[in-house]
């Protein structure tokens, strides 16, 4: 990790509308160990209360340092002051024992001529904040650097997963930076602007939302994605996904990373359809190692690849890529994570199943279960696609309206109906027409569909069964190391809220 003269990796961001909230806030984050705190000034209705606060949080915790910040209204602050009333409060804070100031640009530029005598009496940050994309960064850094400072934040928003790199490319600059993209597509910079040479992060206090969009709380970072365990040459792997905030694969492969102390992270990339091939742009500059692939791009990522392995291709779906040799490689865990869990509760060969669904999870059954000798029907909302893939796979195509009376030794459910948030839905409105019930959503881990099917004293199959094989085979294909599965199994239980 780069060297930090100054501040602690990570800065809780507190804005609160009241001082006793921002005070409280600020003790529950000492407790959990943090000691580097962004006070908001013009959060609360007279920012001049923040300045108080400051003097009396710091004679409790001397050890601690303040950022000050205030925010003006045009600036996306909160503050409806005049600039010279703006510097007057952040000098009371400096007074008061702030460490740090951070001025926005706007303003900073406004008052050129005092900005020496501010920084010789604290560590100025002066900040550029856009809320609407990422421009063009180099003129951006042109702009705040001809303003004097001893460091110079860059907060841009992510639309689209390259953006993530051009941000991130500033930190290896020689100027002192902070570096970050807002919105759920710029999280990776969170994680990452501190290995890549960036002076510190944000993040949110544990029990309060952060004060910027994609702010995720410290213990977060530290515990969740091993924020200070990594250096800037990690491998870097990911999921990409729409949506991808509840994925729990960044807990279970930074729990196996750790176990195997691998330098290593594992992030969430929300990647939109039509942004594939930009998501290479970002994997191709950062660069990423590897990366997981679910809804919606198990089939169009193929597109991207060099090299599919067999099975993949006659399953037409991926979701596992690798880069060996400098080419892009793909295959497809979910086949054989189908197959394992099932073998425990029936024998595959001429068993009769009804998998519903005909995605790219579908797909990977279909191919799987014929493979594996079953008797397989396939049914779906979809009826021209339901009949295409049971022509491609060699199965039967039976419509929804058709399974009143059948009865199959399993059903597997491969749609996203009953994953969350739309927790209540279930494809089988009545009864489940099998003994065992295999259902792939994962999250809830007790799904609707599962919750019926125990109901009717049926067998059930959970999908985090399939989803920690198929996990476990993309750690050992990516890393060549053996899973450490336990330590997997409960990450994901924790993530599930279920440890």
């Amino acid at each position: 990790m780069s060297e930090r003269p100054l501040f602690p990796p990570i800065c809780i961001a507190l804005g609160f509308p009241t001082v006793e909230k921002l005070i409280q806030h600020a003790r529950q984050e000492v407790l959990s160990g943090e000691s580097f705190f962004e006070f908001r000034l013009d959060h609360l209705p007279d920012p001049r209360q923040g300045v108080s606060a400051i003097r009396r949080f710091l004679a409790e915790n001397p050890e601690c340092c303040v950022l000050a910040t205030c925010r003006r209204h045009q600036n996306h602050g909160k503050f409806n002051g005049s600039i010279d009333e703006q510097i007057q409060i952040l000098n009371d804070a400096v007074d008061a024992g702030a460490r740090a100031v951070d001025l926005e640009i706007e303003s900073a530029e406004s008052v050129a001529a005092r900005l020496d005598a501010l920084r010789g009496r604290v560590f100025l940050i002066v900040s550029y904040h856009n809320y609407e994309g990422t421009p063009a960064l180099d003129a951006v850094l042109r702009r705040v650097t001809k303003a004097s400072a001893d460091a110079y934040k860059i907060v841009t928003t992510a639309r689209k997963p390259s953006d993530n790199y051009r941000v991130l490319s500033l930190a290896q600059s020689r100027i002192p930076l902070i570096v970050l993209a807002m919105g759920e597509t710029g999280f990776p910079t969170r994680v990452l602007s501190a290995a890549m040479g960036g002076l510190y992060t944000y993040a949110a206090p544990n029990a309060a939302e952060g004060t910027a969009s994609g702010q995720v709380s410290a213990r977060q970072l530290r515990h969740g994605f091993r924020f200070e365990k990594f250096t800037r040459a990690a491998k870097i792997y990911g999921v990409i996904a729409d949506p991808v905030r509840h994925s729990i694969s960044p807990a279970v492969h930074n729990r196996a990373f750790q176990v195997r102390r691998l330098d290593s992270v594992y992030l969430p990339f929300l990647v939109k359809p039509g942004q594939i091939r930009d998501f290479f742009t970002l994997a191709q500059e950062l660069p990423i190692a590897g990366f997981s692939v679910t809804i919606p791009h198990k089939q169009k990522v193929m597109r991207c690849l060099d090299i599919i392995d067999p099975l993949a291709r006659r399953i037409g779906a991926v979701n596992t890529v690798w880069k060996k040799a400098g080419k892009w490689r793909g295959t497809n865990t979910d086949a054989m994570a189908v197959i394992r869990p099932l073998s425990k509760k029936l024998r595959l060969p001429k068993s009769s199943v009804l998998l519903a669904g005909n995605g790219g999870a579908a797909r990977s059954a279909a191919y799987a279960l014929t493979e594996a000798g079953a008797k397989l029907s396939i049914t779906g909302r979809n009826a021209d696609r339901v009949r295409a893939l049971a022509k491609a796979c060699g199965a039967e195509a039976v419509f929804v309206s058709q399974l009143a009376g059948k009865q199959f030794d399993a059903v597997v459910h491969a749609t996203p109906l009953g994953m969350f948030p739309n927790v209540t839905e279930c494809f089988f409105p009545d009864r489940i027409p099998a003994g065992v019930v295999f259902d792939m959503v994962y999250n809830p881990l007790e799904t609707e569909l599962l919750r019926r099917a125990r109901t009717q004293q049926l067998e059930t199959i959970s999908g985090l069964e399939m989803f920690l094989e198929q996990a476990a085979q993309q750690f050992e294909i990516w890393t060549g190391e053996s899973p450490p599965r336990p330590a997997m199994e409960k990450a994901a239980l924790e993530a599930l809220g279920q440890a």
